[in-house]
């Protein structure tokens, strides 16, 4: 594997998820995989869960691991061709990116939407200069539309918990003081898509998803409607995706509180999980009282993330 950026790139998701099974139950057991083989992890944005997670995974696999934070530290970076350089920029990413890459055989990116341009956030301009430019295998370690490692360890976390075979599973818009970015829905509804479960997302008028990862999956603008009978309910915010008014791209349509996830919700679901990727803002996204209950997942799910990171990890090493 030399690129980690969607559901597709793993292959078969059930020996995907055995995969994942085998390193959760003894996470050492690759320890010789990566020695002597070096993960460079590089973050524009900030991070809590994606970095102490991959450098554990890394760290699994027996392998050193340089960490970069872009904006702390480092020189700042020009992303444009043709700009002249005479503002606060010392030194451009095509330099950058092969002078990164000779010290390390593995990257792993984090650079979140500008909403700048939704043109060249979707079309991933950062990362995919790190896999023209880099001659390294590259992972998503967040981009500005997708988060795969968090999608896997969400698959995963409901793989575990479910409690029957097809669980209904439905991912909830839900109001924050913030535009933020579509990554982690868009890979939660693609990575979905390719589950076997059966997928709802809910959202306000106006807050439709790419086509390209809502695929198949039922939209329900009714938040109690799309709630009854849910077996996992994945609360998360997005700003407008901009997908039928442009215009409106990385803009915060609504903050309408009575999309906060609560008892209210909870009630007509079949005693559903609750699920979110954290960091969460409370009484916003989610009330005190079901982010707390014993029907709630976020911890677990985060833990997961070590898994999901250990399992592409080790197939890019296998396939350097």
């Amino acid at each position: 594997m030399k690129v980690f950026k969607s559901v597709t790139d793993l292959g078969d998701l059930n020996v995907a998820l055995r995969e994942a099974f085998e390193i959760k139950a003894d996470r050492f057991k690759y320890s010789e995989l990566g020695r002597n083989k070096t993960a460079l992890l590089i973050f524009f944005n900030n991070s809590l869960r994606t970095r102490l997670s991959t450098q554990k995974a890394a760290m699994n696999l027996g392998m050193n691991v340089i960490v970069l934070d872009v904006n702390q530290g480092a020189w700042k970076l020009e992303t444009e061709r043709g700009v002249i350089m005479d503002g606060d920029k010392s030194e451009h990413l095509l330099e950058a990116i092969p002078v990164m890459a000779s010290y390390c055989d593995i990257i792993g990116v984090r650079s979140f939407a500008r909403f700048e341009s939704r043109e060249d956030d979707y079309g991933e301009k950062i990362l995919n200069q790190f896999i023209q430019y880099s001659g390294k295998p590259v992972f998503f370690m967040e981009s500005a539309t997708v988060h795969p490692l968090q999608s896997f360890a969400d698959l995963i976390t409901i793989e575990e918990y479910k409690e029957r075979p097809r669980p209904k599973v439905v991912m909830t818009w839900a109001p924050h003081p913030k535009a933020l970015p579509q990554a982690v829905p868009n890979s939660f509804a693609e990575w979905m898509n390719a589950a076997d479960v059966d997928f709802v997302i809910t959202h306000p008028e106006g807050y439709e998803l790419d086509p390209q990862f809502v695929g198949d999956a039922r939209v329900e603008y009714d938040q109690m409607k799309a709630f009854e009978g849910a077996d996992f309910v994945y609360a998360k915010n997005w700003s407008c995706p901009g997908v039928t008014r442009p215009e409106d791209y990385g803009k915060v349509l609504s903050q309408d509180m009575s999309w906060t996830v609560g008892e209210r919700q909870m009630a007509v679901t079949n005693n559903a999980h609750f699920m979110h990727c954290l960091p969460v803002r409370r009484n916003m996204i989610v009330t005190d009282d079901v982010i707390e209950s014993p029907r709630s997942l976020v911890i677990p799910e985060a833990a997961n993330r070590e898994i999901s990171a250990t399992v592409v990890l080790k197939r890019m090493l296998e396939a350097l």
